[in-house]
């Protein structure tokens, strides 16, 4: 079977190796593909390995031999599942693999916001801590997290992992998702509705997949109904924010300051208004991208594709 990466380099940058693909067929690399190559790079093929090329159903209907649609990530929303499936084609992607990395890159937001180490660092490479004269200083206020309020939204794996982090820092955790029941949890959160979690937390952390229903979730209105001085965290979706009423909240002090991995659209635009926005911190999309969790999701998904091949369907997220 022909085997093609239509854009490997996010999941690949020369770290990590396809060595697992190339075994199982006559394997295609490529670290990026533009609309005018899909066609002709993906004629003949019978699997396709994508993370951002979209697959269309007029793409499908232009490649009869494609049996196979491998996602390299856990969002899956590039593909038309539905036309795939209409193909009898199966869309498997990777469901977990960077829970603790993305837990874990949270927290560095959140610790940055509180500590502003960077800028500190920067300050005493530059000598200002030379011309101090006391032992110490700090241009910004230094925030302790104990027994503050983490609200998380979207309680899935790394929601659930992120509260586990605020717990052994002493936070209070409160959880919010579709599915939970107002009460106390086994973990020892408490899921509460979404209004309470707004009116109680002192850091607000999303951690729910995008959808039509929540998209702009974070505008105005929501923001009125947060505590004066949050902060803000986004390591899921950036979508999932009104970036214009972000930024006149951050401007406001409303919010106290914003972190987030993630923007409306990618890579940013020089226009986005969070550019140059006060308290805000901007990453670019790299809570994932560990070398564990990397090599994670590219063991997986070469699983996913040798359990095809040998007759078993795994991880498949239309059939």
């Amino acid at each position: 079977m022909k085997i093609v990466v239509m854009d490997g380099h996010a999941l690949d940058p020369g770290d990590l190796g396809w060595q697992g693909f190339e075994a199982l067929g006559e394997f295609e690399y490529y670290d990026r593909t533009p609309p005018q190559l899909i066609l002709p790079r993906m004629a003949g093929a019978g699997a396709v390995l994508v993370n951002k090329t979209p697959i269309t159903a007029a793409t499908l209907a232009a490649c009869p031999d494609l049996r196979y649609i491998g996602v390299l990530a856990t969002g899956y929303n590039v593909v038309d599942t539905a036309a795939a499936a209409a193909r009898g084609i199966p869309v498997c992607n990777v469901p977990d693999y960077g829970t603790e990395a993305v837990a874990q890159f949270t927290f560095a937001l959140l610790l940055e916001l509180c500590h502003r180490v960077g800028d500190h660092s920067r300050g005493v490479h530059g000598g200002e801590w030379c011309q101090k004269t006391d032992f110490c200083y700090w241009n910004t206020p230094q925030r302790e997290l104990a027994g503050l309020v983490f609200g998380v939204v979207g309680y899935g794996r790394i929601g659930r992992a992120a509260a586990r982090i605020a717990r052994a820092f002493g936070m209070k955790v409160l959880a919010y998702g579709p599915h939970l029941a107002p009460g106390p949890l086994e973990d020892g959160a408490t899921a509460v509705t979404l209004e309470e979690l707004f009116s109680t937390a002192d850091v607000v952390s999303l951690h729910c997949p995008l959808t039509v229903q929540n998209a702009g979730m974070i505008d105005r209105q929501a923001i009125a109904a947060m505590k004066p001085g949050v902060l803000l965290l986004n390591t899921a979706r950036g979508p999932l924010v009104n970036e214009a009423d972000l930024v006149a909240a951050l401007k406001s002090g409303r919010v106290a300051g914003a972190a987030l991995d993630v923007v409306s659209a990618e890579p940013i635009r020089a226009d986005n208004p969070l550019l140059g926005a006060p308290n805000c911190i901007l990453t670019p999309h790299m809570a994932w991208g560990a070398k564990a969790a990397r090599q994670r999701l590219m063991d997986t998904a070469v699983e996913n594709l040798r359990s095809f091949l040998a007759g078993r369907t795994v991880n498949a997220v239309n059939l």
